[in-house]
Parts: structure tokens; C-alpha cells; sequence
């Protein structure tokens, strides 16, 4: 990515743009944020088929200047909804193949998944939208394979997301890509969202009638991120919300949508990220630091959350 000039962020509003996933994309990539000090930023425009007044799903209107010609040499082009019983026009099609094809990377957020799989582009790759419409992806484009689970995914220049809340979630990634964990965690303070949520988390669970056992995963919850590193075991982390290991993990996998060890080792190699991209810490040194009793286990579940090495990682962010 240049640093000598802002990075071209264009999001298309289509018919009935829905404003929560339009808004989102905008309040992370079409602010200045001059208080980060990094050496360059995003510039952010919104383009329509037929620029003018767009209608909004909630029955308002926003001007939108720039016509489809917008995503011509932009950086990041986003569709963050499409009607999912309307066709993609050709228009549309062509200008989101000519973006990709002159390096843009392409981002659907939701429903705008059916945009960026009617160009082809999605075929024989994984992508995801929101669960309510991952069954009619599917049988409409039945090369794409549909994971209806995930958070969001990262296919290259290819990414897609679920609905709503995982706008952000992926918003923050494409900051954390392309500036670090540091930089990615400062915008996220300033949304008052959680940092990071890993693309593989699941998109819902079934939440049963909260009850007191609930605050006794918070609290576990909280008293864990206060210090990551710290040795422990579900059935120490049972104990101290005074349940059974059985019901210490069932209710945390209800709460969270994730196992005891596995929310851990998230969390850990989150915290690992600001580490690797500033700090001169070796590999070994930063597994110890955020709470591996490895290097060799670091590097295993560094991996397979971020699809890459620590080592390469740190690399990325050190060029």
C-alpha cells in the first residue's frame, strides 16, 4: 500500500442501500483520523449507478455525486448490501471485474455478496453473507462455496461479510491489514467495539434466558484479559465462577459461541499482533509473553487464525 497518498475507498449505494452497513463503512474509512500519525490514511467516496438521491432501506435519501466511473483506480471498492431478488445489472458487473482487474480489492458486506458473486469472481472460492440469505447464495451460485457460519472472509483481494455488527468487524480487519494492531485497536476505541472478533467466530448462537451464571462468565472473562498470559485450566476458570467444569464450559460456549480453551488462544494471538509488528521480541520471546508454553504451539494456532507465520507477519508490517 503507498504511503505518499490516501488509499481510494469506494463504496457502492445501491437501490435500498441499507444504512447501518453504509454508515459503518463509512465511519472507519471516510473520517480523518489525523490523532493515529500514520503515514497515510483513507479517502472515501460513495458511487451509485445513476448518481443523485439514493433511496435507503429505511425510507430516506442520500445524494451520492459519483456514478460507477468511481471505482476506476480505487484501492478498496465495498458493496455493502444488494437486493437479494434483484438481478445485478451488467453496468454493475463490469465496473466491479474492471476494479479487480486493475488490483482493487473487492469487500461485500451482507447481502452485497450477490453483487460480487454475480461478476464470477467468487467462484470456486469461500465466501459468506448473512446466514438469512446464505442458502439463496448458494442455490443461485452454486460455484461459490458458501460458508454460512463465519464472521467474514479473507480470500486475497476477495473478502466478504455477514450482516450488520460484522461490517465492522471487517472494516477493523481491513485497517488491522493494512496498518497494524495498534492502529486497527485505536479506531476500535474510538467505535467502542471490541478490538478484534476472529472471522471464524460464529455469526449468532442461540441465546438461552440469561441468568446469574452469566455474570460469573464475565467476570471470568474480564479477570482473564487483565492478564492474557497467565497460566490456567478450565478447571481452574470453573472454580473461580464456582460451576462444575461441565457446566463452566457449556455455559461459556453459550455466552461466547466459543470453548474456554479456544476463546483463550484468540485472545492470546491477538495480543501477540502488536508485539510482532513493533517490538524486536524473538518469535520464542513473544509466545512466552502472551501465554504460550511453546513457540512451536504459538506457531501452530498463530496459523491457523491468521493464515499466515508470526514471522511472516511481522515482516508484512516491517516493509
Amino acid at each position: 500500500m503507498p504511503a505518499t497518498r490516501a488509499h481510494r475507498v469506494v463504496a457502492l449505494a445501491c437501490p435500498g442501500v441499507a444504512l447501518f452497513e453504509l454508515s459503518a463503512v463509512v465511519e472507519v474509512f471516510g473520517l480523518s483520523r489525523p490523532e493515529l500519525n500514520v503515514p497515510w490514511w483513507y479517502a472515501m467516496e460513495v458511487c451509485a449507478m445513476v448518481p443523485g438521491p439514493q433511496k435507503t432501506n429505511g425510507g430516506m435519501a442520500v445524494t451520492v455525486d459519483r456514478g460507477l466511473d468511481a471505482m476506476a483506480g480505487a484501492d478498496t471498492v465495498i458493496v455493502p448490501c444488494w437486493p437479494v431478488d434483484d438481478d445485478v445489472p451488467a453496468e454493475v458487473k463490469t465496473a466491479l471485474r474492471s476494479a479487480h482487474e486493475g488490483g482493487s480489492r473487492l469487500v461485500s458486506i451482507c447481502s452485497g455478496a450477490f453483487a460480487l458473486a454475480a461478476t464470477g469472481l467468487l467462484d470456486g472460492r469461500r465466501a459468506t453473507t448473512h446466514w438469512l440469505y446464505a442458502d439463496k447464495l448458494a442455490q443461485r451460485y452454486p460455484r461459490v462455496m458458501v460458508d454460512p457460519a463465519v464472521l467474514y472472509v479473507d480470500d486475497d483481494r476477495l473478502l466478504t461479510a455477514a450482516g450488520s455488527a460484522a461490517a465492522i468487524d471487517l472494516c477493523l480487519h481491513l485497517v488491522r491489514k493494512d496498518h497494524g494492531a495498534a492502529v486497527a485497536n485505536q479506531v476500535a476505541r474510538r467505535l467502542v467495539v471490541q478490538p478484534h472478533r476472529d472471522g471464524g467466530q460464529a455469526q449468532y448462537m442461540d441465546q438461552p434466558v440469561a441468568s446469574e451464571d452469566d455474570a460469573r462468565i464475565h467476570e471470568v472473562i474480564g479477570w482473564l484479559d487483565s492478564d492474557i498470559a497467565q497460566p490456567v485450566s478450565v478447571s481452574d476458570l470453573a472454580a473461580r465462577a464456582h460451576l462444575s467444569t461441565r457446566q463452566f464450559s457449556r455455559r461459556f460456549h453459550e455466552v461466547t459461541g466459543e470453548s474456554p480453551i479456544g476463546w483463550l488462544i484468540s485472545r492470546r494471538v491477538a495480543a501477540s499482533l502488536p508485539l510482532l509488528e513493533s517490538g524486536d521480541d524473538s518469535i520464542d520471546k513473544v509466545s512466552g509473553l502472551v501465554g504460550f508454553a511453546t513457540v512451536m504451539t504459538f506457531r501452530h494456532h498463530f496459523r491457523e487464525r491468521m493464515r499466515t507465520s508470526p514471522m511472516a507477519y511481522r515482516r508484512a508490517f516491517r516493509q
